[in-house]
């Protein structure tokens, strides 16, 4: 097997802690682009997605507190799905909290402070900011969302938008749901 033909690999990941943010981003996207290329399992690119998240974000010195994801259980329902940090809500209705209403709505949350959402879950009362990207499917069907938590106000931007939602756009391509 030579170089282009071996397979990639958790350890081949690496974040640098001084990488810039768009930079950081982008080895994340490669490094799922190269684990899902032979694999269209969610669970599988999904556990492997949320670890990819938490880590990038973690070189960064941002202070997240939790990385994953939330799946379209039924159409109104989200269902708790890979991620990583502490226990999380199990279950959110669409149109409730940030989750529910990123997935009824098919638009990005950016949250600066989430004390001032009307009626955001605290699933962990020390996140003080958050953003929720749906992902949907090509015929226009919420699938689920990222979710990501941060321990302080004001974390996500922008730039966090942007590559969250090339994320997004990836996983519909990768995933068998």
């Amino acid at each position: 097997m030579n170089n282009n033909e071996q397979k990639h690999h958790a350890d081949y990941v690496s974040f640098s802690t001084n990488a810039d943010k768009k930079d950081t981003f982008d080895m994340m996207i490669m490094s799922y682009q190269a684990l899902s290329a032979d694999q269209d399992n969610w669970v599988c690119n999904l556990s492997n997605a949320s670890s990819l998240i938490w880590h990038a974000y973690k070189s960064l010195n941002i202070n997240v507190n939790w990385t994953g994801f939330y799946l379209a259980n039924t159409p109104c329902t989200l269902l708790l799905g890979p991620f990583q940090g502490k226990v999380a809500c199990q279950e959110i209705q669409f149109g409730k909290g940030v989750c529910g209403t990123a997935a009824s709505a098919q638009q990005t949350q950016v949250v600066s402070d989430v004390n001032k959402f009307p009626g955001h879950i605290a699933c962990d009362g020390e996140t003080k900011s958050e953003i929720v990207v749906p992902i949907v499917s090509a015929e226009g069907k919420t699938l689920g969302v990222i979710d990501l938590d941060c321990l302080d106000f004001d974390a996500f931007n922008e730039i966090d938008k942007e590559y969250l939602e090339k994320l997004a756009s990836e996983i519909v391509k990768s995933c068998r749901f």
